[in-house]
């Protein structure tokens, strides 16, 4: 079994609806260490709602935080202090997707990012969405990923902006498991058509 791990080159653009995607795809499970923010439509929640599959599990939060911020200053707002070693993945038989919070170095602590969240033997996905900046923030959090040595692939979200695309294609050089457009809404069935289409790309 694999365990994915979901990181964006920002916060917004799109990591909840890959997931859901993702999960859905793989009939995995699905879990989201931190959580800041939005507690009553957690993204749990949301992808829970996504998903078709009888077969996903949604493992709880290891941190479920009040206020909608880095998770340091969420954390410190709660009085609280989160710690590496009280973050530990949930125990499947079945592929794993984890959820990061906002971009690979977003403190969860005063030494410590997302980043440090993701195992040796994870499969890294970077959700890139076009603005100005993109191809900067995608190129940094791929480069960063290859250097620690992830296998690392991109999904690009929202509407497509070609020439940002093709220049981050090349430079990268890493697998490009989809996109997923700028849809009036998302649904089980909108989710359930994204989650074919990857399939029969293959998603490694």
């Amino acid at each position: 079994m694999t365990t994915y791990f979901i990181t964006g080159i920002s916060t917004n653009v799109g990591k909840t609806i890959a997931s859901a995607i993702l999960v859905e795809a793989l009939e995995a499970d699905y879990w989201k260490p931190i959580q800041a923010g939005e507690l009553d439509n957690s993204d749990t929640k949301k992808v829970q709602s996504l998903v078709s599959n009888s077969k996903s599990k949604f493992h709880p939060n290891a941190f479920a935080l009040k206020t909608p911020m880095s998770p340091h200053a969420a954390a410190e707002i709660d009085g609280i202090d989160i710690h590496l070693n009280q973050i530990k993945a949930p125990k499947t038989k079945n592929n794993l997707i984890i959820e990061g919070a906002g971009g690979l170095l977003v403190p969860i602590n005063n030494t410590q990012t997302v980043l440090d969240l993701i195992h040796p033997d994870y499969k890294a996905i970077v959700v890139s969405r076009h603005y100005l900046g993109s191809i900067n923030h995608t190129l940094l959090t791929v480069n960063l990923l290859k250097e620690k040595g992830f296998d690392v692939s991109i999904i690009f979200s929202g509407n497509e902006h070609k020439t940002t695309e093709d220049i981050i294609k090349k430079m990268t050089n890493v697998p490009i498991i989809g996109r997923i457009d700028e849809e009036p809404y998302f649904d089980k069935n909108v989710v359930k058509e994204y989650a074919d289409e990857f399939l029969q790309k293959g998603i490694s």
